[in-house]
């Protein structure tokens, strides 16, 4: 097994005022080289957005983008003729492909909308752009590792152009489980977003971020009521 370690603090750090994004993994102006990617996951953006504001319209392709809301209301439009609002408890996907503009905006004018944005490599290029949004219930993610995404239609979740499975749960303290990696070749991020966690008996605080490869499976317990996301992409 090999396994390595993003604390919270030690991710990259942009503050425009009206955006205030820690990147996990090199985006934009923060740029470390130990730090570019885990396998196929290329970006892990957990952004913070003031009231009434927002990204303009801006170009993607050869992409697969994953969107989160943990906090407020993210009011999304794009090429595709797409206008819709997302919220904690949803989560967006588009497929670049051969290429999309798109606007993401605080639809609310009185609180921050938080909101984590997944960059994922696709498994082939140039593919017909496409956008999809599933709403999760609560009781799928009580003391479970619910699947939100992965690479069949016709699973659970969304699914993406490329062999990654992502999972989501709510856990109470003193749950204890495992997740099963797919097959060989793949490996698992897992970011906490709330609480603590131990994988592997490595202790996790909010934020922090733990990636783990050359294994079947992981061991996680919640240290304390938790919110945890698992990303299973192929490493090479």
């Amino acid at each position: 097994m090999k396994s390595i370690l993003h604390k919270a603090d030690t991710r990259g750090l942009a503050d425009h005022g009206w955006l205030v994004s820690r990147h996990t993994f090199s985006f934009a102006n923060y740029y470390n080289p130990e730090r570019v990617h885990f396998g196929a996951l290329r970006v892990l953006n957990d952004d913070r957005v003031a009231p009434g504001k927002g990204f303009g319209t801006h170009p993607h392709d050869n992409m697969e983008i994953i969107s989160i809301p943990l906090e407020g209301d993210l009011e999304h439009k794009d090429s595709m003729g797409n206008t819709t609002v997302i919220r904690e408890g949803d989560v967006q996907v588009m497929s670049a492909g051969t290429g999309i503009f798109h606007s993401e905006y605080n639809k609310n004018a009185d609180k921050e909308v938080k909101f984590l944005q997944i960059w994922v490599f696709p498994d082939k290029a140039n593919v017909k752009p496409r956008y999809d949004q599933i709403t999760l219930q609560n009781s799928r993610l009580k003391n479970q590792l619910f699947q939100v995404l992965s690479p069949n239609p016709e699973d659970d979740g969304v699914w993406i152009h490329q062999n990654a499975w992502f999972h989501m749960g709510n856990l109470e303290k003193g749950y204890t489980g495992a997740y099963t990696l797919h097959g060989k070749g793949t490996g698992v991020y897992a970011f906490v977003l709330d609480g603590e966690v131990s994988i592997e008996d490595r202790h996790l605080a909010p934020r922090d971020g733990f990636g783990v490869w050359d294994t079947d499976k992981i061991t996680i317990s919640a240290d304390s009521d938790a919110r945890l996301l698992l990303m299973e992409v192929p490493m090479e």
